[in-house]
């Protein structure tokens, strides 16, 4: 039997870190999602693993979503995505938790809404906590690192949602 904890039945998944990777049920499009700098390991074990990687963020999420749905168009079926967020060391992180939020928001309204549980809770949070996300950003764990390092501004820069309008590839 299938570990439930897979998220197997759903298309659109959600988990933390490279042990998503493993813990997941396999998919054919992996967004690494990092709204504050990018996991190089991440998204190199991801690309191991995956047909098409994306890197996604608040700042590319209508972006990625879009380039996930034509890569699902282009494939001619249904196809597994697994939204891996880089966190804390694999742990949570309240950044990449609103990232994955605001591209399942775009993930489903694109119609692409078969989403795990984990998914829905992260794109419900993102919606009622869109005004305030300078601020959490910014009072985040990596927030206060970034400004502890003079670099406040980063911070403020990744709360910006749709401020690119190219998704970042990976791979595929």
């Amino acid at each position: 039997m299938t570990d439930p904890r897979s998220q197997a039945t759903y298309q659109v998944r959600l988990g933390w870190g490279a042990g998503a990777l493993d813990a997941l049920a396999p998919a054919e499009i992996v967004v690494i999602v990092d709204a504050i700098g990018a996991d190089p390991r991440l998204e190199e074990a991801a690309a191991a693993r995956a047909d098409a990687v994306f890197a996604g963020s608040l700042r590319n999420a209508t972006a990625t979503a879009r380039a996930v749905l034509d890569e699902q168009l282009s494939r001619g079926e249904r196809t597994g995505i697994a939204l891996v967020l880089a966190g804390d060391d694999g742990g949570f992180a309240v950044e990449d938790y609103l990232a994955a939020g605001a591209i399942g928001d775009a993930l489903s309204a694109h119609g692409l809404d078969h989403s795990a549980p984990d998914v829905a809770v992260a794109t419900e949070g993102f919606r009622a906590l869109r005004r305030a996300l300078k601020h959490l950003l910014s009072a985040s764990g990596a927030g206060l690192a970034l400004a502890a390092d003079g670099r406040r501004d980063e911070a403020r820069a990744a709360a910006e949602v749709d401020a690119e309008s190219a998704p970042r590839r990976i791979t595929g």
